[in-house]
C-alpha cells in the first residue's frame, strides 16, 4: 500500500510529467515511437527498482 506522501509525489510531480512527455513525444512525428518505448522502459525500470529497493513493502 502506498503511504500518503507516496500519493502525492504521484498525483503532483509522476503523472502530470509522464503526460507531458507523451504529449511531447507524440509531436515529434519522426522520433515518437522510439520515445514512447524509452518512456514505457523508464517507467518500468523505476517501478522495479523502488520494488526491489523497498522489498514490496
Amino acid at each position: 500500500m502506498l503511504s500518503a506522501p507516496s500519493i502525492i509525489f504521484f498525483l503532483i510531480f509522476l503523472i502530470p510529467l509522464v503526460g507531458f512527455l507523451i504529449w511531447l513525444m507524440k509531436e515529434d512525428k519522426r522520433k515518437g515511437k522510439i520515445g514512447l518505448m524509452v518512456l514505457a522502459f523508464m517507467v518500468i525500470a523505476g517501478v522495479m527498482f523502488m520494488y526491489l529497493m523497498t522489498r514490496g513493502k
